[in-house]
């Protein structure tokens, strides 16, 4: 009878053992999960900020070229004649 009641008191601390891991790894789990939902906006602000950064470069660029530098005059050209042929289309159009 003994022998039963020491069994049944093991499998009561191994129980209550994976009772109390399981909560462990539950307050893990979440603290895990809002980790990620901040990296995740972060990551949303990064890709934000990296992109309005090209999107300053690319001015940048064009005003340099368009203050007589020659490294970015080729660029420069396109831009402006891709805008000629924008304004073209919007005349073409206004005139029908």
């Amino acid at each position: 009878m003994s022998q039963l009641s020491e069994i049944v008191d093991s499998l009561e601390n191994r129980i209550s053992k994976l009772l109390h891991n399981y909560e462990k790894l539950k307050q893990s789990k979440l603290r895990l999960e809002e980790q990620f939902q901040q990296l995740e906006s972060q990551h949303r602000q990064n890709t934000k900020q990296i992109d309005e950064w090209k999107t300053k470069f690319e001015s940048l660029k064009l005003a340099n070229s368009m203050l007589g530098s020659d490294q970015y005059k080729r660029d420069t050209k396109l831009k402006i004649n891709a805008l000629i042929r924008e304004i073209d289309q919007c005349i073409a159009q206004l005139s029908e």
